[in-house]
C-alpha cells in the first residue's frame, strides 16, 4: 500500500494539498485554507503566497485564492465542494461501523478523483488518498460507476485510444464482472496489498457521478466480510444522497429515483452474500 512517507516534508505536503484543493474545489480564503490543513492562519497565508509566486494560485479582488495558470481552472467547483461537505460525516460513521478507511470520489472521464478520506485508527491501515487520481476501471468506486453507464457513454469515454494504457476490451470485462457480481471490488488493482469495496451515490445520471469506498489491507480482507461492507456502504451512500438532495432542494422525483436505487442495493446485497 502507498501511504505517507515517514520522511515526508510537512510544508511541501501542505503546499501540494492546497494546490489540489484550489484545482478541485475552487477559491479558498486564508482562514478556510488554515482550517482544511489544520495549521495556523499565518502558515496558510505563507503557503498561499508561495503558490501565487509560482503561478499555482492567483488572488482575486475579494482576497480569496483560486487555481492559477499552472493548475488551470477548477472544474465543477460547487458540486464537488458540496459533495465533500455532505459526505464527511457519513464517512466518519462508515469508518466507525466498518473499522476501515473510507473515501468519497468522483468520476472524471476515465479516472476517478478522491475528494475526501477519513482514516481508521488501526495501526495497519490504508492512508489518506484525498486528491489522488486513479484509473476508473481499477478503483472500486470507479468500477461501481462504470458498471452503471450505458454503452454509448462508455464508448464516449474510452474510444479515444487507450487511456491509462487500458483497452476497451479490458474495460468491458471489468464492467461485465462488476455487474455479474453485484459488487465493485478492487483487490490489489490500484496498489499491491490493498483491497477496497465501492458503491455509487444516488441514482444513475447524477452529476458529478460519485461513489464511496471502504479500503483495507488485503491481509485483513475476507469475502465473508462483503455482505456487511456492502450494507454499510449502501446505508452511507443513501444518507449522502439524501443530504445532497436536501441541500439542493431537489425533492421532485426523489421517491422514484430512491426506489430504483433501493432495487439496485437489494440486488447487490443478495449477490454479495453468495
Amino acid at each position: 500500500m502507498k501511504n505517507k512517507p515517514a520522511y515526508s516534508i510537512e510544508s511541501v505536503d501542505h503546499a501540494l494539498r492546497l494546490a489540489v484543493l484550489l484545482q478541485q474545489e475552487g477559491p479558498l480564503g486564508v482562514t478556510e485554507a488554515a482550517r482544511r490543513l489544520d495549521v495556523a492562519r499565518s502558515t496558510a497565508h505563507r503557503l498561499l503566497a508561495m503558490l501565487v509566486y509560482r503561478d499555482f494560485a492567483v488572488q482575486g479582488t475579494d482576497r480569496r485564492y483560486a487555481a492559477g495558470a499552472v493548475l488551470g481552472p477548477a472544474a465543477r467547483v460547487e458540486p464537488v465542494a458540496e459533495l465533500r461537505r455532505a459526505a464527511l460525516p457519513h464517512l466518519r460513521a462508515l469508518v466507525e461501523r466498518t473499522g476501515e478507511t473510507a473515501n468519497v470520489m468522483v468520476l472524471l472521464g476515465t479516472q476517478i478523483r478522491m475528494v475526501a478520506t477519513v482514516e481508521c485508527d488501526q495501526a495497519l491501515r490504508v492512508g489518506d488518498r484525498e486528491g489522488r487520481l486513479l484509473p476508473a476501471h481499477l478503483a472500486s468506486g470507479g468500477r461501481a460507476l462504470l458498471a452503471r453507464l450505458p454503452r454509448d457513454e462508455l464508448d464516449a469515454r474510452y474510444d479515444g485510444g487507450e487511456p491509462d494504457g487500458v483497452t476497451r476490451e479490458q474495460v468491458e470485462r471489468v464492467v461485465r464482472q462488476t455487474r455479474r457480481r453485484g459488487v465493485a471490488l478492487n483487490d490489489g488493482g490500484t496498489e499491491t496489498g490493498l483491497t477496497a469495496v465501492g458503491f455509487p451515490i444516488g441514482a444513475p445520471g447524477r452529476e458529478p457521478a460519485a461513489a464511496l469506498s471502504v479500503a483495507m489491507p488485503t491481509a485483513r480482507y475476507h469475502r465473508r466480510l462483503l455482505p456487511e461492507l456492502v450494507a454499510a456502504l449502501a446505508d452511507a451512500a443513501g444518507a449522502v444522497d439524501r443530504d445532497l438532495r436536501a441541500a439542493a432542494g431537489t425533492t421532485p422525483g426523489a421517491a422514484a429515483e430512491n426506489s430504483v436505487q433501493q432495487n439496485e442495493l437489494s440486488s447487490g446485497r443478495r449477490r454479495a452474500s453468495r
